[in-house]
């Protein structure tokens, strides 16, 4: 892998700006607007994660995800939230998006490799405990004419077990 870019590098400063604008985007619900900001062919996977022994090899199970999703898969879900059938998000959660340890690595192909770490804040109604949702991402941002677009996000979140009641949401 290359070395990170410098934090003084516009390609960095730039892909650091997309994830804040992007966190910014889902936190106000503004979902059609987040679909715009993702390429024709991503890829949007969130591998299950598995507890194993040091040395085993892998921590997630082979062909397993929670997420695994294209741009008509992620489209539906959206288009979901604006019917009556979306009763995990009515009420819908009140979120705050935390992204921190940006680090960007250019490509031979003028793609950025953006590696970041995001912590989720999700509240729910009045009577249940908010979900905190830890993990980290490996995001694959390409040039478009107007900005960069989200070409693939793989998301590895840092517990084998998922405390939040559901997963409506996008990380």
């Amino acid at each position: 892998m290359n070395a990170p870019l410098r934090y003084t590098d516009p390609d960095h400063h730039d892909a650091h700006q997309f994830l804040v604008e992007e966190a910014a985007t889902l936190d106000r619900q503004d979902f059609t607007a987040w679909l715009g900001l993702l390429t024709d062919d991503i890829r949007y996977v969130m591998p299950v994660r598995v507890t194993t022994a040091r040395g085993a090899g892998f921590d997630s199970l082979a062909g397993m995800g929670h997420f695994d999703e294209d741009l008509y898969s992620l489209r539906k879900r959206v288009e979901r939230f604006g019917t009556e059938h979306a009763w995990t998000e009515d009420p819908p959660s009140r979120t705050r998006r935390l992204v921190t340890n940006v680090r960007t690595f250019g490509t031979a192909g003028g793609e950025l490799r953006v590696e970041s770490y995001l912590l989720l804040f999700r509240s729910r109604g009045d009577t249940r405990e908010p979900d905190l949702v830890s993990a980290g991402r490996a995001d694959t941002l390409r040039p478009a004419p107007d900005g960069l677009r989200l070409a693939r996000r793989q998301i590895t979140v840092d517990e084998s077990v998922l405390r939040t009641q559901n997963l409506a949401l996008f990380l």
